[in-house]
């Protein structure tokens, strides 16, 4: 009897210890993964305090099977016993083996080989912002970007999230600028790259959203936060253009804070632009350009670059053999406007937002002005599309003959009339086969208004700035092949709304209760 007690002291302790050391293996492999072996060998060692247990006292186990009581509660004890030793071992090895399947059609959780690899060379902290509204997300932004950066944070360590009710914290929604709900923020450092929505929205011709694609926009900031890869601007020097490191140095750190590379290009000495350009800036050359020049810059609008050109009264004629081809007339002379200009200055045009471009995609309200400007329309004879980018008031007209010690009077024979664009704003499919991009051009008529004299004045460097990032907008980082992701609504009324929300809830418990009662039933009776 004794020896039989002492028998069943060693099998609980060897049990208990079993149990424990398996847990503890669990726990080791859940916590330090990088030693699985070890909490392998661990595991093993419980396995084998169970089994010698199940030896010492495998006379009363057996008996305990073998009996009326033990045939009776055998089998729901093997069958609980096995699905929980199936549960161990899948963890155990779903903890050491981390494997994702996506089964949607569009690969819509895969990430791309090129995101994976910038994610996994990631080797400095990068901090996601989403400025998240879901009450006044209308495209459904909020959950795809969510789902999308779980994902990135499966290939790093390094990224890190953080959700803002730009409402609720209006200081940290103007501390990075932010004026559109469902902006994506990418924060290294002390540099910063938004991704707002019409970065990852796209929107057929009637204005309806289309396709949505967030994964290039992203990967691309996380390459510029870092300074791994960051969009170049290029600005044409060697027929006296604005000097960047003169007048233009306002512009020059404006563009760095902005995460840009800027570098002159001199097209005597390198005859090519780059491929990599993401925007060519032409400010105000008051020097001919030569016809290689003039080709050069041709062939690289016609393969969709993006193009600023700013030219101011007196500019060489051949700049219009520039902007022609596109529907653009550059008018020397200088525009007056009597209704809207700054001060006393009859020659320097106010443009309030309700004249701006970027005031119907923002909502930010722009007002800049423009220091002896020219006017830029269609060639005479002529209808193009393009749109205005900025413009002045009715009251307006260009002089010919203008003479800044005299007052300014509208000769009614041959001077422009009216509200005269001061800028265009175009945008042309590229004109190569097999290239997938889009040609943007800028031309604005008038360099001072970026000037340090005054950059900083009013929204004028805001300005400036919003040209070269809209320009820059549709230039890549980085190749992703992949397929957007197309909107696909289910059109509901209210009342299939209400029936698919309200069954969604009850139907689960209701049938669970149903099969309860079957099979209660079917045993009673």
């Amino acid at each position: 009897m004794r020896r039989s007690s002492d028998s069943s002291q060693y099998t609980r302790l060897l049990s208990v210890l079993g149990l424990v050391t398996i847990l503890a293996g669990l726990v080791i492999m859940l916590l330090l993964p990088e030693i699985k072996l070890i909490a392998w060998g661990i595991i093993g060692v419980g396995v084998i305090l169970l089994a010698l247990a199940l030896i010492i006292d495998f006379r009363k186990v057996s008996s305990a099977l073998i009996g009326r009581r033990g045939r009776f509660s055998a089998g729901t004890t093997l069958m609980a016993s096995i699905f929980l030793g199936i549960t161990l071992i899948i963890n155990g090895i779903s903890v050491s083996t981390y494997k994702r399947f996506d089964v949607t059609q569009l690969g819509q959780f895969t990430l791309t080989e090129q995101t994976k690899a910038v994610l996994k060379d990631l080797n400095q902290p990068v901090k996601v912002i989403c400025f998240f509204v879901p009450a006044k997300d209308t495209y459904g932004l909020t959950l795809y970007a969510t789902s999308l950066l779980i994902e990135y944070k499966n290939y790093t360590d390094f990224l890190s999230t953080e959700y803002v009710d730009p409402d609720e914290n209006p200081e940290r929604a103007r501390k990075y600028g932010i004026y559109q709900y469902q902006t994506v923020v990418f924060e290294c450092g002390d540099r910063y790259r938004q991704v707002i929505p019409t970065q990852i929205i796209e929107f057929d011709n009637n204005g309806n959203p289309a396709s949505v694609e967030a994964e290039h926009a992203f990967t691309s900031a996380i390459l510029e936060v870092t300074g791994v890869a960051q969009k170049k601007v290029l600005f044409l020097t060697g027929h006296g253009e604005q000097n960047l490191g003169g007048a233009y140095s306002s512009v020059l750190k404006g563009l760095r804070d902005d995460l840009y590379q800027v570098y002159t290009l001199d097209l005597m000495t390198q005859p090519v632009i780059p491929e990599d350009t993401a925007v060519l800036v032409i400010a105000s050359p008051r020097t001919p350009l030569l016809d290689n020049e003039i080709e050069a810059i041709n062939t690289y609008i016609i393969g969709g670059g993006q193009v600023f050109i700013l030219a101011d009264p007196g500019f060489p004629q051949i700049m219009n053999d520039l902007v022609t081809p596109w529907g653009v007339q550059l008018n020397d002379g200088t525009v007056i406007d009597r209704a809207s200009s700054l001060a006393s200055r009859k020659d320097m045009p106010r443009v309030t937002a309700d004249r701006n471009f970027f005031r119907s995609r923002s909502g930010i309200n722009i007002v800049s002005y423009f220091p002896g400007a020219i006017s830029v329309s269609p060639p005479e004879g002529e209808e193009t599309e393009f749109y205005p980018l900025v413009y002045t008031s009715a009251d307006s007209w260009v002089d010919k003959n203008y003479d800044p010690n005299k007052e300014p009077a509208i000769d009614m024979d041959g001077e422009k009339q009216g509200s005269l664009s001061l800028g265009v704003v175009i945008a042309y499919p590229a004109l190569i086969e097999n290239k997938d991009k889009i040609i943007r051009m800028i031309i604005i008529g008038d360099s001072d208004f970026a000037a340090n004299d005054h950059y900083s004045q009013v929204n004028n460097g805001d300005l400036f700035l919003n040209c070269v990032n809209w320009l820059a907008e549709e230039t890549q980082l980085i190749t992703l092949r992949r397929t957007a992701l197309s909107f696909r609504r289910l059109p509901v009324n209210e009342t299939q709304s209400n029936f698919i929300e309200y069954s969604s809830l009850a139907l689960p418990p209701i049938l669970v209760l149903l099969i309860g009662g079957v099979i209660w039933w079917y045993r009673r009776s």
